[in-house]
């Protein structure tokens, strides 16, 4: 992998891991947070979707890797949410 792909890959995963943590109402930290959040969303994502016999739509080739962007999304918000009920984590502000 190149690292302009590498580059592509971690704002693609930050950018995941914002979007599930606001949609899961729970902010745990900055931009590297959301890039942690963001990998964790990927993974567990396909998880869910393979479980629920669900297709793997709206991937995204980076450098021959396929990036599933909407279960990243997902998986982010289901684990954000999971982490911020057990945590008691802080209550993302309106």
């Amino acid at each position: 992998m190149s690292l302009g792909g590498f580059l592509l890959l971690l704002l693609i995963a930050a950018i995941c891991g914002g979007i599930g943590q606001s949609i899961a109402g729970y902010s745990f930290g900055g931009c590297f947070t959301s890039i942690i959040v963001g990998f964790i969303g990927a993974w567990i994502g396909p998880i869910i979707a393979r479980e629920l016999d669900l297709p793997l739509f709206y991937t995204m080739n980076i450098s021959g890797r396929e990036f599933p962007f909407v279960w990243a999304i997902i998986g982010s918000a289901v684990f954000s949410l999971v982490i911020g009920v057990l945590s008691r984590g802080r209550k993302h502000q309106q």
